[in-house]
């Protein structure tokens, strides 16, 4: 393809990408190949590279019609502006009578161009992840802010622990969930979706001490376990949960109370947080 043609490649894909503000970098990308292909060095010694070159150009210009100003295009566009800057430098070093050297010269700053180019590329991919993991846990803090309305929520040494009323969720000495569970268990589980991805989720299910210990620790157990097939059945990834019942053993107000009892009968689900390699 020649320069002409190139040039009336970028006409087209400009009115289509007008949307979008041109980085910095396809500008110097686009007028180092314009460089490139006016420099009768370049043309005669070094078409393979100016093709190159064209052929980065013409990826990022491709990139910026689709993306925008995104990484991707300018670190498209930075490899591009190398390439026409590499062509240049080696037609006219090839001009020269010392072409060994020149080929060692040539070798060098291509290596450096393609190291620079991987350089900028990580560190763009390294901020990306930063602002996706600070996005995700944006998200995360939001959603706990929300169970707030419809939950008890504090924190603990092993993770956020979010408390429903045993009452809310089921009916007197039954495991099966209310219809009304089901929309606070749904907020529940965009909560614990938006939560962040390493984190691991245990669902507990308690009792009061009212009838046998067996019967209530089976009770226990069956209620935990509809409450995690819930959260599975809304999003919740299945190897991220997990569910047991301590029936009477762990009550946080006095069984001799109607209200006592009533604040044993609960589930509690355990957000912990991934280990800190992660």
């Amino acid at each position: 393809m020649t320069h002409h043609r190139l040039i009336v490649l970028a006409a087209l894909l400009v009115p289509t990408a007008c949307a979008h503000k041109i980085p910095e970098e396809l500008r110097e990308a686009r007028a180092s190949y314009k460089q490139a292909a006016a420099d009768p060095a370049t043309r005669k010694e070094t078409p393979a590279e100016l093709d190159e070159a064209r052929r980065s150009l013409t990826r990022a210009e491709r990139s910026y019609v689709v993306e925008g100003d995104s990484p991707k295009t300018r670190d498209r566009a930075y490899i591009a502006t190398r390439k026409a800057e590499l062509a240049i430098v080696m037609g006219r070093t090839a001009d020269h009578v010392e072409a060994a050297r020149n080929a060692e010269l040539w070798q060098a700053r291509e290596a450096l161009a393609a190291e620079q180019a991987e350089n900028a590329a990580n560190a763009s991919r390294l901020a990306t992840e930063q602002e996706l993991r600070a996005e995700a846990e944006q998200r995360a803090a939001l959603a706990i802010t929300a169970l707030a309305e419809i939950a008890a929520v504090r924190s603990e040494p092993r993770g956020t622990v979010v408390t429903l009323s045993g009452s809310v969720l089921f009916a007197s000495g039954k495991s099966e969930l209310l219809p009304s569970a089901t929309s606070r268990l749904t907020q529940v589980a965009e909560a614990l979706v938006a939560s962040d991805p390493g984190a691991h989720f245990l669902v507990e299910g308690y009792t009061d001490s009212k009838g046998r210990a067996d019967f209530n620790q089976q009770l226990s157990e069956a209620r935990a376990q509809a409450v995690r097939d819930f959260l599975v059945e809304h999003g919740v990834a299945a190897d991220r949960i997990e569910a047991r019942g301590l029936g009477e053993t762990q009550p946080v107000a006095s069984n001799a109370t109607a209200d006592g009892r009533a604040n044993n009968r609960r589930v509690e689900i355990v957000i912990q947080p991934p280990p800190p390699s992660q």
